[in-house]
C-alpha cells in the first residue's frame, strides 16, 4: 500500500553544492536541482535559450508544508529547525518567512488545516450518499481513513501528543474539543435516542478510538484500509445497536 501523497522527493541531499556568485538567482538554482532529482526520466539537460521555469507562490508554500510535515512527524516539533525545513524543501529561509512568521505558525497551520479537512471528508461522503444514516456510515468511515492514508504525515502530527510548546498543546486540545463536538452532532443524527448526558463521553470514545487506531495503522501500513474501516464500523454499529 502506498502512503506517498505527502512524501514528495527531496532535494536536501543536493543543497550543499548550491553556490553561486553575488546576484545569482539561488532560488532558481534550488529549483533546477529539485527538477534533477525528481524527474522520472532523469532528463536534466536544458537548452540555454529555453525560458526558466519558476515555481508559483502556492507551489513553494506546498513544498515548505510537505517538508515540514515530514520532519515534524519524524523528529517532533522541538527537534526540527527552520534550517532543516528549508533544506528539505529546497527553498531559502527568507522564502519560508514570506509564507509563515515562524516555525510555530507553520506547525499550527498544518494542524488546523488537517483537522478541518479530515473532519470534512466523512461529512462530504454523508451528504453525497443516499439512504438512512446508518446506511451511509460505511462510506463515511472509509472516507475518513482514505484521508488519513493520503496525508500520513500531517495526520500523525494531528493525532500525536505535541511536546515542547504550550501554545501548540493548547491548540491540540482545542482541535480535539472541536472533533468531539462534531462526533456528538453525528451521534444525535444517527442515534437520537441516546441519553443527553452520555453524548460527550461517547463522542470522546469515538474520537480517541479513531485517532488511536489511525496511529496504529500508520505504523502498520501493510494492513489494508478495508480492514481498519471494517473494525471501526463493527465498533460503531455495536454502540448504536444498544439504543435501537
Amino acid at each position: 500500500m502506498s502512503r506517498s501523497a505527502e512524501c514528495l522527493p527531496t532535494s536536501a541531499r543536493c543543497t550543499e553544492t548550491i553556490t553561486g556568485p553575488v546576484g545569482f538567482d539561488l532560488e532558481a538554482r534550488y529549483y533546477r536541482v529539485y527538477q534533477m532529482v525528481t524527474s522520472s526520466d532523469r532528463n536534466i539537460s536544458r537548452r540555454s535559450n529555453e525560458p526558466r521555469t519558476r515555481l508559483s507562490a502556492a507551489q513553494r508554500r506546498g513544498l515548505i508544508e510537505d517538508a515540514a510535515a515530514r520532519l515534524f512527524a519524524q523528529r517532533g516539533y522541538v527537534a526540527t529547525t527552520v534550517e532543516d525545513i528549508v533544506a528539505e524543501a529546497g527553498v531559502s529561509k527568507p522564502m519560508l518567512y514570506r509564507h509563515f512568521e515562524s516555525k510555530k505558525e507553520l506547525h499550527m497551520k498544518l494542524l488546523e488545516r488537517r483537522r478541518d479537512e479530515l473532519a470534512t471528508a466523512p461529512l462530504d461522503s454523508f451528504l453525497q450518499t443516499e439512504g438512512k444514516p446508518e446506511e451511509r456510515l460505511p462510506a463515511m468511515i472509509d472516507a475518513w481513513f482514505a484521508h488519513v492514508e493520503q496525508h500520513p504525515n500531517t495526520s500523525r502530527l494531528l493525532f500525536q501528543d505535541a511536546t515542547g510548546d504550550m501554545d501548540i498543546q493548547a491548540l491540540q486540545r482545542e482541535l480535539r474539543r472541536r472533533q468531539r463536538a462534531a462526533d456528538v452532532a453525528l451521534l444525535r443524527e444517527f442515534a437520537p435516542q441516546l441519553p443527553e448526558d452520555e453524548l460527550e463521553p461517547l463522542g470522546e470514545i469515538i474520537r480517541s478510538s479513531l485517532t488511536g487506531l489511525a496511529l496504529w495503522w500508520l505504523d502498520n501500513p501493510d494492513v489494508p484500509r478495508a480492514t481498519v474501516a471494517a473494525a471501526t464500523l463493527r465498533m460503531t454499529t455495536g454502540m448504536l445497536s444498544t439504543v435501537r
